[in-house]
């Protein structure tokens, strides 16, 4: 093709794709004069059950299909009753980054039942993030959803106490809320 003058090869198995989001937090939509050289393409919003399902059972949990239903039921209703916040992401980055944590606390102690392996990642991946005031609606969402499970404490021992520590010497409160996110 002729560019400015000058002659450049084509090369036909390159291609330029633009994805957008133009909903999604921080995305703008793009120019019009930039639209009009791209070919627009719809996306389908992704099924997350269908999709938290097969990544459980690859991971090797056996009740998958009741799991990603629970799962997606916390994310739906996290995003509904959970103040709007910025930070906050429910879309299908944070169901596979729990995912993700699910399958590594599988792999790590296969003795432990699956919903309180799910409900770990959940809240190890989420909790960290919230505010202080969702946290007891976002811990309610949870016992609703697995009413009879009792997740065990973890004793975090020296981890916990040298948290401790450092905000001693910051001068910080040592509320076991902030240490709970700090772990």
């Amino acid at each position: 093709m002729i560019f400015e003058g000058k002659e450049v090869p084509l090369n036909l198995r390159f291609g330029v794709f633009i994805t957008m989001n133009p909903g999604y937090a921080g995305r703008t939509e793009l120019p019009d004069n930039l639209k009009a050289l791209f070919r627009p393409m719809a996306m389908m919003i992704p099924d997350y059950r269908l999709i938290a399902e097969i990544s459980l059972y690859s991971e090797g949990f056996e009740t998958a299909k009741e799991l990603s239903r629970k799962m997606v039921k916390l994310y739906s209703l996290s995003s509904e009753q959970l103040s709007k916040q910025d930070h906050y992401d429910f879309g299908m980055r944070a169901v596979k980054s729990v995912l993700v944590m699910a399958g590594k606390l599988r792999r790590k102690d296969d003795t432990v039942p699956e919903d309180i392996l799910l409900i770990r990642a959940m809240r190890d991946s989420n909790v960290p993030k919230f505010l202080e005031q969702d946290l007891p609606l976002f811990r309610g969402i949870i016992k609703d959803l697995f009413p009879t499970v009792t997740v065990p404490f973890i004793d975090y021992g020296k981890l916990q106490s040298q948290i401790e520590i450092e905000l001693r010497n910051n001068k910080l409160q040592t509320k076991p809320e902030f240490i709970t996110k700090i772990i």
